[in-house]
């Protein structure tokens, strides 16, 4: 079951099944296509039904649930990743499928995505800014770029009450060294470097567009003129090879403690309950994915905007002279090593925890930094109110 429903990407999927099958002629793989919205109905219908299929291909949040439903075969996982090799992936890419116990995965990456500032280095350097290294030089570049009578700013960033705002702000958050939960899984909302990050979150936002700003506000604002910095993903590498000149851009993670970059991976999964014959293959299945040459494939059904997890891909020649990845250069490689940098809210020594995923559905966090940027709640404010829906949640 997978999730790339446009023509161009089924052909890609299905071609690589075919050339399975061949290889594997006592083995039929049957694809089930789902809408990436759809996906979490159609796990839950097809569990409660017992008929999940051996291969599914998840993003972290719903190899959480399948994981919190004891619906992951965490040792088959383990036993592919073991046959690949650790030292074929990132360091960030295997973090985020790791399980609670940091011993197991909840999945084998395939592809995923990283968040950063990018920038335009011809403005910047219109105003005499080089690329912005820690969190003083990156407000400095903003508040010069400000120019609110004609609808200038300095940077567009996320405010929006969903996911994004969370994701953006989680980045600042790991930087100072603030996450949402200890080692212990207890909530570590309530503390002086969150409050240092919320601050400062704050303040950055007076340099950005009026208003909740999501992805279609963000990524116009970049792409037209109207900021010379953006906080999104690298989907922004599509829209930017499109539209404008790949050499102008430039990709920045200032930090403040240490180096935080957001990130995500989709991993293929393994589900509980199956027969060792259909066990193994899925195995099989997967191992075959995950080759340099067809993990290559999978990755370039979204040049740029997809990332590779899997080194050997980044130094692939067919991954290096594809067009749009070619057309940024030495960027390309710095974006998919950003990967080891990559720090997520719920991540703590290695322990992944579960009930993040329930946090991160329950919005309190964006919820926290709409009304703080947005609305008129203080910084205390929005921390308190968090902290309470979030005590609420996880009771």
């Amino acid at each position: 079951m997978h999730t790339s429903v446009e023509q161009e990407r089924l052909k890609v999927v299905n071609g690589l099944i075919e050339e399975f099958e061949e290889a594997n002629p006592n083995i039929a793989i049957d694809p089930v296509v789902v809408e990436e919205g759809s996906l979490s109905t159609k796990i839950i219908t097809l569990a409660q039904a017992s008929e999940l299929p051996e291969v599914i291909e998840v993003g972290q949040q719903h190899a959480k649930m399948l994981d919190r439903n004891a619906l992951v075969d965490t040792e088959a996982l383990k036993s592919v990743i073991s046959d690949i090799g650790k030292d074929e992936y990132f360091d960030g890419a295997l973090k985020l499928v790791r399980t609670e116990d940091g011993e197991g995965f909840r999945g084998i990456p395939i592809s995923g995505w990283v968040q950063g500032i990018w920038y335009n280095k011809e403005m910047l350097a219109s105003k005499g800014f080089d690329e912005p290294q820690n969190w003083e030089e990156l407000l400095e570049v903003a508040k010069a770029f400000t120019d609110k009578a004609n609808q200038k700013y300095g940077i567009a960033m996320p405010t929006v009450e969903t996911g994004m705002s969370e994701q953006a702000f989680s980045q600042f958050a790991l930087s100072n060294k603030a996450n949402i939960l200890n080692a212990n899984g207890e909530i570590t909302l309530n503390t002086p470097e969150m409050k240092e990050a919320l601050e400062y979150y704050k303040k950055l936002s007076q340099y950005t567009m009026p208003g909740s700003n999501g992805v279609t506000e963000v990524r116009d604002a970049f792409m037209n003129g109207t900021a010379p910095m953006a906080i999104y993903s690298t989907y922004i590498l599509p829209a930017v090879y499109a539209q404008g000149d790949p050499s102008n851009l430039g990709y920045a993670i200032p930090k403040k403690e240490q180096e935080a970059v957001f990130g995500t991976v989709s991993s293929l999964t393994i589900p509980t309950g199956l027969k060792e014959q259909k066990k193994e293959a899925a195995k099989k299945f997967v191992k075959f994915l995950s080759k340099t040459e067809n993990a290559t494939e999978w990755i370039l059904m979204a040049p740029g905007g997809a990332q590779p997890v899997h080194k050997s891909v980044v130094v692939s020649e067919a991954y290096q002279s594809n067009k749009v990845i070619n057309a940024f250069g030495d960027l390309s490689t710095e974006i998919a090593e950003s990967f080891n940098e990559i720090q997520v809210f719920g991540l703590v020594d290695n322990k992944n925890f579960v009930k993040m995923g329930q946090i991160s559905s329950s919005n309190a966090i964006p919820i926290m930094v709409n009304q703080v940027t947005v609305g008129d709640a203080s910084v205390e404010e929005g921390m308190e109110a968090a902290q309470e829906q979030l005590e609420k949640v996880l009771e």
